[in-house]
């Protein structure tokens, strides 16, 4: 048996246009949504990321607004900015793009971002709304896996769900918002006992832990749903290749479906960050929801 490839590639490309879609209706009633993105520094990766978030934001027909500042940026400033991005009723949503450098603190920084434009659902607010089962802002790439298995496999109803990796940025949301579902959730880490067994009893297993394949073929199920957020560079002769946390390989011979790495979970972050810019600009208008771009 092999598995199917789920296309988060393809996949993103179908929710940026529901999310273009959306923006266009909410422009017809005078209402642009905006994304403002923080960048501190010059982290190359980082920079990456920011210049991508700010092309797609456009391309969706959203306003975007880039803050870049320097390394030397005291988190006075940066805390200043951010109260005044948080009172600009044309910014929906702020991002402040992480790391940060080593001279300001990361979690004073996300805790000043108002809840309601945290797109990236970080803030102790929406981390505690979404433990209770209540409307939060929910972190972009488990939002973005959700949909994936919403895709994929329907109804989430009962079925077993393994997530490996307790982050806070992953594996707990992600382990919420299979609860939500109505999943049986187990999370599984560093500490947990024949873990290959747990996971094999799982008919989903999402793989959030940071290290290169590390999940491999004897820990799936056959004709399990396997999302594999990892990504690791490991070396390729004088180069490197990514890889996930999943023995792609070995498990796609396994596993019912699959996501590949790159071009699986990765794409889905930015159109499910631009879908929660969306979705907090309709809840700053008192507008319904988008349909099938939240969790």
């Amino acid at each position: 048996m092999t598995a199917d490839i789920i296309d988060g590639k393809a996949f993103a490309a179908t929710v940026r246009g529901k999310v273009g879609e959306h923006v266009a209706r909410l422009k017809e009633q005078g209402i642009t949504p905006g994304l403002a993105v923080v960048l501190v520094g010059e982290d190359p990766a980082s920079q990456v990321y920011v210049r991508n978030k700010g092309k797609q934001t456009l391309e969706v027909g959203m306003a975007s607004f880039e803050h870049k500042l320097d390394a030397s940026t005291s988190e006075e400033d940066l805390l200043a900015l951010i109260e005044k991005l948080n009172a600009d009723p044309a910014v929906h949503g702020i991002l402040c793009q992480l790391p940060v450098p080593d001279h300001i603190n990361a979690d004073k920084v996300l805790a000043a971002i108002d809840p309601a434009k945290d797109v990236d659902g970080f803030h102790i607010s929406n981390v505690g709304l979404l433990a209770t089962g209540q409307k939060a802002m929910v972190p972009c790439t488990p939002l973005g896996c959700l949909m994936m298995l919403r895709d994929k496999l329907g109804s989430l109803s009962g079925l077993n769900a393994v997530v490996v990796g307790r982050s806070n940025i992953v594996g707990k949301p992600m382990a919420q918002l299979l609860l939500r579902d109505s999943a049986t959730v187990t999370i599984a880490h560093s500490r947990t006992k024949d873990i290959e067994a747990l996971c094999r009893t799982a008919d989903i297993v999402v793989a959030a832990v940071g290290r290169a394949e590390m999940v491999s073929a004897d820990w799936i199920k056959p004709g399990a749903t396997v999302i594999d957020v990892g990504i690791n560079r490991v070396p390729n002769g004088e180069k490197t290749r990514l890889v996930g946390d999943v023995d792609f390989a070995s498990a796609s011979q396994v596993a019912g479906a699959i996501t590949p790495v790159p071009g699986g979970v990765g794409p889905m972050t930015i159109a499910c960050l631009l879908a929660n810019t969306v979705t907090a600009c309709c809840r700053a208008n008192g507008l319904a929801e988008p349909e099938g771009l939240t969790a």
